[in-house]
């Protein structure tokens, strides 16, 4: 216990100084001259019994202050507590979270008894220091202690929060040996530890046998049924856990409306809702959270936002699932909701948690509102939460949509704790801003630390390796997929059908789609897109309705692949039946993507004036995609009165893109109008416009080299020259018959 003396003394000089801890006292009961006596052990002797008081009344009201003077006291006096005094003491440091001096006083008592290890087990199991807490359980043990039900209870969170089911059952034997299975609170610990292993089955048959329930029994089956997305099952124990009589908790409650925001089915929730009202529990905050939370997710906002309103008190967690619910749809005006509702939250004096600012970053990534994303940054480093996961992820997100890798990496470097989403999210930062090099040092660190990369990391390298051509790389990918066993997720297999087809290895491609062994929607959207790009376009459509007859529904993405297969296959007819039944059939909104793909397969039939049509009526036409695809369509059939209109539209979208003014002056030249393309000439030059020069690129071992059309620029020029001199030469030294033979 001398070990306790350097931090738990205290040393008053004066009774001033301990007048200081009156008013603390008169709130615990305590007289003044028993505080005094705390301060100068020479006035008064303790005995155990008012020793005990003093250190239950901390553990109570949660501050360490009295319990740790009293244990001061003890020290200074010399005082030998009991066994039963020094128990008091181990229990008030964990129930005061701190467990530092917990441990200390747990190594420094000469006697120890069951009572002494439960304490110490709960206070590691309530900080999440399971370890700890099975370590103790396992030195409880090996002291031939006759273990309780509350020492059970540490070990079997330990099975739980380790999905350890071996384990589990190991404890849950024992469990029985020792004559506790029957008590209530092992049941219910053993019920949450089973769903939290996944074998909602045997917790379900663990609830049937025992007879007698409680409430968190019935909510721990509840939340396991939540847990595995078992909708009908979660609706069906509360319907029963309200025949037996029992008065639904507003934990339990919460718990099926988490459930019914996994089903697609708003009805469910509905009703729950209805029944919430009539038990008048529609404005409590846990269960109107839940409420706001279940009808924003399914898309109802207008619901969710009135439920806002009429809740009399509102909290942090609160505003946070409004801020949230804004988030789940498409729509640009819902980001500026978000930022409105974020500092209405702060004109209420509420202080933002880290969920509200990694929501509102979202909220910015969304709404493309990079200037108010660095005020959020800097707000977040005021409140100090830089160095949390979640927002360095989104913080990351955004400074890739700013092209700005350098910030978001500087965000990465202050991020405390690096979960998979942290790099995940920098690897993908680097990927948009064409940094593949630096993308695959940063998969490679990933690769040897102690984290592994999961399927939508393997994913992201190999689809980036897809768009960069880089074949070599994505193989390693695709390796080390297969050494993990990731490539077996249909996402890796999915990112390896894109690479192979990009890269023109369509045999490759086709193989390893028929390998899927549960294919989804995204997997054949690949393929469909992948046979488009390489001109099987009949062959498209035919694995399109081969989806459709599989029993998948057909979504975004794939009525995107189709538009695309009919675009490259000049199927105007089948595409616009295509686009006509993805909006009146599915019901499914189409984006400027599928616009532009239909703007595409019009102007490449030549009918132009149908395609201006279209992007004036899309509701899109502030989208340069679709005036691109139209211009080109106007260099083609060499219409230079509407190539004029379209690209003066395009110079307004995108002033500075060399790309509009380019086609326009191809399209004057070819037409015979050269005088009209100088101007363009000029229209450029006055405005300081430069056409960007084509790059290609090539990636070698670790290093990534691009080169421009005569370039000399490049370090190993002579080089590359020399070998380039080398193939012409042998080119022009095989003769015509020997050449034809070679190509066909």
């Amino acid at each position: 216990m001398l070990q306790l003396r350097a931090k738990t003394s205290f040393k008053f000089n004066n009774t001033a100084h301990a007048s200081l801890f009156i008013l603390p006292t008169k709130q615990f009961g305590f007289s003044y001259s028993v505080l005094s006596s705390l301060c100068n052990p020479k006035n008064m002797v303790l005995d155990s019994k008012a020793y005990t008081k003093l250190v239950q009344k901390s553990a109570s009201s949660g501050s360490p202050l009295l319990g740790k003077l009293a244990h001061t006291h003890m020290i200074k006096s010399s005082f030998k507590p009991c066994l039963f005094l020094l128990n008091n003491l181990l229990s008030m440091y964990c129930k005061c979270r701190d467990l530092s001096l917990a441990r200390k006083l747990f190594d420094a008592m000469p006697e120890r008894n069951i009572i002494s290890f439960n304490s110490l087990i709960s206070g590691y199991s309530q900080m999440g220091l399971h370890e700890h807490s099975m370590k103790l359980f396992l030195e409880a043990r090996e002291s031939s202690l006759k273990l309780d039900k509350f020492t059970y209870a540490g070990a079997l969170g330990f099975c739980g929060e380790r999905s350890d089911l071996g384990l589990g059952k190991l404890l849950h034997g024992l469990v029985i040996v020792n004559n506790l299975a029957d008590q209530v609170f092992v049941v219910n610990v053993l019920i949450n530890m089973y769903c939290k292993c996944g074998e909602v089955d045997q917790a379900m048959s663990l609830f049937d046998r025992t007879d007698e329930k409680d409430k968190v029994t019935w909510n721990s089956l509840i939340s396991g049924y939540v847990r595995v997305g078992a909708v009908k099952e979660t609706l069906s124990m509360l319907s029963k856990m309200h025949r037996e009589g029992l008065k639904l908790t507003t934990y339990a409650i919460g718990s099926v409306l988490k459930a019914c925001c996994i089903d697609l089915k708003e009805e469910n929730g509905m009703v729950i809702h209805c029944y919430v009202a009539k038990l008048g529990m529609e404005c409590d905050l846990v269960v109107g959270t839940a409420l706001l939370d279940m009808y924003a997710k399914h898309g109802s906002l207008k619901e969710a936002v009135k439920l806002f309103s009429l809740m009399p008190v509102k909290n942090v967690v609160m505003y946070n699932a409004m801020i949230s619910g804004f988030l789940h749809t498409d729509d640009i005006t819902c980001s500026e909701k978000a930022f409105k509702l974020f500092m209405d939250m702060q004109r209420q004096g509420l202080k933002p948690s880290p969920t509200t600012f990694s929501s509102v970053l979202k909220a910015c990534c969304v709404g493309k509102a990079l200037k108010c994303g660095k005020q959020i940054h800097a707000l977040v480093c005021k409140n100090n939460f830089q160095s949390d996961e979640f927002i360095g992820s989104a913080l990351i997100e955004l400074y890739a949509l700013m092209g700005s890798p350098e910030d978001g990496m500087r965000c990465f470097a202050s991020t405390s704790k690096r979960d998979i989403a942290s790099w995940t999210s920098m690897i993908d930062c680097h990927v948009q801003n064409e940094e593949l090099v630096s993308a695959f040092d940063l998969f490679r660190q990933l690769c040897c630390s102690r984290l592994r990369p999961e399927e939508y990391t393997v994913s992201l390298m190999m689809s980036a390796c897809a768009d960069f051509a880089a074949l070599s790389s994505g193989e390693q990918v695709q390796g080390f997929a297969i050494k993990s066993g990731i490539d077996a997720f249909t996402s890796v297999k999915t990112s390896s059908i894109s690479m192979y087809a990009k890269s023109g290895n369509m045999p490759l491609a086709s193989k390893i789609f028929t390998e899927v062994e549960h294919p989804d929607v995204a997997t054949y959207s690949a393929m469909i897109s992948c046979l488009a790009q390489h001109g099987f376009a009949s062959d498209s459509l035919n694995l399109f309705e081969t989806m459709k007859t599989c029993g998948f529904r057909p979504n975004q993405q794939a009525f995107l692949a189709v538009l695309i297969a009919c675009c490259h296959g000049g199927l105007v007819t089948q595409g616009l039946d295509h686009f006509q039944t993805m909006r009146d059939e599915y019901r499914i909104s189409p984006n400027e993507k599928h616009f532009t793909c239909l703007v595409d397969l019009l102007g490449r039939t030549g009918r132009l004036s149908e395609a201006e049509s279209l992007i004036l009526s899309s509701g899109f036409q502030d989208h340069p995609a679709m005036w691109k695809a139209l211009l080109s369509s106007c260099r083609v059939y060499k219409n230079s009165v509407l190539g004029r209109r379209v690209a003066e539209r395009l110079m307004e979208l995108e002033p500075e893109a060399s790309g509009s003014y380019v086609l326009l002056h191809n399209i004057y030249n070819e037409s015979g109008v050269n005088s009209c393309g100088e101007e363009v000439r000029e229209l450029m030059r006055d405005r300081g416009v430069k056409k960007e020069p084509a790059l290609s690129c090539i990636v070698i071992g670790k290093q990534a080299h691009w080169f421009a059309v005569a370039d000399s620029c490049h370090p190993s020029r002579e080089m590359i020259y020399a070998m380039l001199q080398q193939q012409l030469d042998t080119m022009n030294s095989v003769d015509h018959e020997t050449l034809v033979c070679y190509v066909t």
